[in-house]
C-alpha cells in the first residue's frame, strides 16, 4: 500500500529541521533519517488499515491529517548509535507513533477540543464513543506490534502506556492537599509527554542493539526534552494564529485545563495578575455553563503578553539544557550533534 504523504519528508513536518541537521555531516544523517521515516510511513499505512469501514476511516483520520513524527524520528536517530535503522527499529517507532495517535483521540474527547492538526477533532465527526473506541483500537494495534518483538518490547510498551494513563488521570483529578500545582503539573507533563518521547529515544537503542549503557541517558534525555516540548506547546496554545496551532487559541484553558502560564500567573500576587487570573477563572466557569468560548479572547490575549508566559519559555529552555546535559555519555559525532540541536529546537520552535 502506498503511504499517505503527511509524514514525509521530514523537513516539511518539523519546521525546525534545518537547526537539527545543520552542516554536511548532519545533512547526510538527515537523508538517512528521511529514508527511515518513509519506511515508518509505509508501516503505519498498513497497520492503520482496518477491515470495518468506520473503524478504518476513524483510525486513519488523524494520521492523514499530518503530524511532526517527532517520536519515530527520535527512535531512528538514536538507532544510529547501534546497528542503525533495522526493521525492528522501524516497527517499534511505528508502534510508539500509533500510541501517540491513540492518546490524541482520548485527549480531544476529555478536553472537548474542536480541532486537531488543522482539522475538526475526531469526536466532532463521529461522536465521543467512536473517538474513544478508535483510541482504544490504536492502543491495541501498537501493543500487537510490540508483542512481535519479545518481552522487552512488551514491557517498554506497557510501562509507557501506564505512565500515559496515570499522567492523564492526575491531570483530570488535579493536585491534592498541599501538593504544589507547578511541580504537580511538571510531573503530569513528564508522564503524558516525556514518557513517550523517552520511550522513543530508548527504543532506538534497544532495537538497534546499541550499547546498553546508553539506554538510561536516552531515557533522561527524552523525558526532559519532552517536558520542554510541552512547556513550549503551552505557550503556542496561546497563539492567536490557528494556522500555527492547528486548533482554536487557548483550547486547553477554555476547557478548564491548566497550563504552565496560567499556573505561574497564579503564583503572582500583584493586583493586575490576580485580576487576570480571576477573569480567566470566571470565563472558564461561564463556558462550562454554556457561554460562548470567545468570552475569554481578551483575557487570553493579555495572558499571552504576561510575564508568566515568558517565565514558561524560560522554564522550557531550562529543561532543554538538562536534556542536553544527559547526552554527556553519548559519543561525539553527528548523532550527538543532532540530539543536542533537537533539545534546543523543541523549546524554541516556530511551528
Amino acid at each position: 500500500m502506498t503511504p499517505s504523504a503527511p509524514g514525509s519528508p521530514l523537513a516539511g513536518k518539523l519546521g525546525f529541521t534545518d537547526r537539527i541537521f545543520a552542516g554536511p555531516r548532519s545533512r547526510r544523517l538527515l537523508s538517512e533519517v528521511e529514508q527511515g521515516l518513509q519506511r515508518v510511513e509505509e508501516h503505519l499505512a498498513g497497520e492503520l488499515t482496518v477491515t470495518y469501514p468506520v473503524a478504518d476511516a476513524a483510525s486513519r483520520y488523524l494520521y492523514e491529517a499530518g503530524g511532526k513524527r517527532l517520536r519515530p524520528m527520535l527512535a531512528l536517530l538514536t538507532s544510529k548509535l547501534g546497528d542503525g535503522m533495522t526493521d525492528e527499529v522501524v516497527q517499534a517507532a511505528s508502534a510508539l507513533e500509533i500510541t501517540h495517535l491513540g492518546s490524541l483521540y482520548h485527549d480531544d474527547v476529555m478536553d472537548s477540543s474542536d480541532r486537531r492538526r488543522g482539522v475538526p477533532a475526531a469526536q466532532t465527526v463521529w461522536g465521543n464513543n467512536v473517538a474513544i473506541l478508535t483510541g482504544d483500537l490504536l492502543f491495541s494495534r501498537a501493543s500487537q506490534i510490540m508483542a512481535r518483538h519479545g518481552e522487552e518490547a512488551i514491557q517498554l510498551q506497557a510501562d509507557t502506556f501506564e505512565r500515559l494513563v496515570l499522567g492523564q488521570f492526575h491531570e483530570t483529578v488535579g493536585p491534592q492537599g498541599d501538593e504544589d500545582p507547578v511541580e504537580f503539573y511538571l510531573q503530569v507533563l513528564s508522564d503524558k509527554t516525556g514518557s513517550l518521547i523517552a520511550a522513543a529515544a530508548q527504543a532506538g537503542i534497544i532495537f538497534s542493539h546499541g550499547p546498553a549503557e546508553l539506554e538510561e541517558p536516552m531515557v533522561v534525555f527524552g523525558e526532559k526534552a519532552g517536558v520542554a516540548f510541552q512547556l513550549l506547546d503551552d505557550v503556542i496554545d496561546l497563539s492567536n494564529d490557528p494556522e500555527i496551532t492547528g486548533k482554536v487559541p487557548g483550547t486547553d484553558l477554555r476547557a478548564g485545563v491548566p497550563t504552565m502560564p496560567y499556573l505561574l500567573l497564579g503564583q503572582r500576587t500583584d493586583a493586575a495578575s490576580v485580576a487576570l487570573r480571576t477573569r480567566i477563572d470566571d470565563g472558564v466557569a461561564r463556558i462550562a455553563d454554556g457561554a460562548d468560548p470567545a468570552i475569554l479572547d481578551a483575557a487570553l490575549a493579555e495572558l499571552r503578553e504576561h510575564e508568566a508566559t515568558q517565565a514558561t519559555l524560560d522554564l522550557a529552555h531550562a529543561w532543554s539544557r538538562e536534556a542536553i546535559d544527559a547526552l554527556a555519555p553519548v559519543p561525539d559525532g553527528a548523532v550527538k550533534e543532532a540530539l543536542t540541536r533537537f533539545a534546543r529546537a523543541v523549546s524554541d520552535r516556530s511551528s
